[in-house]
């Protein structure tokens, strides 16, 4: 399948500026053509003017370059005052969003943060950030999903934002429950972002469980299936180094799967599931 007949699709490497190893591999594949999308963490302490202006080079025109809004641990908030904390970083997923489902947070506060991360971005890339995700797609979650609206809004109206929601025929796999759970978030959060006039991708896969023995070359194809056109493929490529090991226990699996990007024949598996990068 080819030409006019192949969807376009944004192949999102999640998490650019966690460690210097994970942004060398995602600008190694962007500059390949591998990859058209990062999103950019800059709560990171790896987040640099060195590593923006490395990605700024190769991303040129061919890729897009979003905020990896973060607001769970180990990371540590840009705005003064932010609560709730654990030993001045956040708190972890679990914990985070079980106060978002509790409607237990103070939405100035995470008004305040939210905006603070865009303001780096745009302070760092001389721009607003493209589109907007989440780490551990706290974004999705009610409270925070209805402040990340309310300043995308205001401080970066042009971007899109991902929601996760699977494609239709899709949701029949029943071997992936975060898939499920990210469903029912994404279908309420995409909602939301229409009511205030934001847009979204059409689709998003790429889910999976981070299990060691987990065989990227099998799943990925797979991800493909169904997607329309402007849908989301999210990764995780990356070289592992100590920071990286220190910060996030998704390690070796980032290894593979930038191998896996790596390879040279990858458009052509692209072209063959009548895919191409937007």
């Amino acid at each position: 399948m080819s030409g006019s007949q192949q969807r376009q699709i944004w192949l999102c490497a999640d998490d650019y500026g966690m460690s210097p190893a994970v942004s060398a591999a995602i600008c190694d594949l962007i500059a390949r053509g591998h990859l058209n999308a990062t999103s950019v963490m800059v709560v990171s302490p790896s987040f640099s003017t060195e590593a923006c202006d490395a990605l700024r080079d190769v991303a040129t025109t061919h890729a897009a370059i979003g905020l990896h809004l973060t607001l769970t641990a180990p990371f540590r908030p840009l705005s003064a005052g932010f609560t709730p904390l654990r030993g001045g970083a956040f708190l972890p997923l679990w914990a985070m969003a079980g106060r978002a489902l509790a409607r237990a947070l103070k939405p100035v506060l995470l008004e305040a943060e939210i905006a603070s991360q865009v303001a780096a971005f745009s302070a760092a890339f001389g721009r607003p950030p493209d589109f907007v995700d989440g780490h551990q797609h706290i974004h999705l979650f009610p409270q925070i999903g209805e402040a990340l609206l309310r300043v995308v809004k205001t401080a970066a109206p042009r971007a899109w934002l991902r929601q996760c929601g699977r494609p239709a025929a899709a949701r029949k796999n029943f071997s992936d429950p975060k898939g499920f759970i990210l469903d029912r978030l994404s279908a309420r959060f995409q909602k939301l972002a229409t009511q205030q006039g934001l847009r979204t991708n059409p689709a998003f896969a790429g889910t999976y469980s981070f299990r060691p023995g987990a065989n990227y070359e099998e799943l990925f194809p797979h991800f493909l299936d169904y997607l329309p056109d402007d849908s989301v493929v999210m990764c995780h490529p990356g070289k592992v180094d100590a920071e990286l090991r220190r910060l996030d226990p998704l390690t070796d699996l980032r290894e593979r799967e930038y191998e896996y990007f790596l390879a040279d024949d990858f458009p052509r598996l692209l072209e063959e599931h009548g895919v191409a990068l937007a």
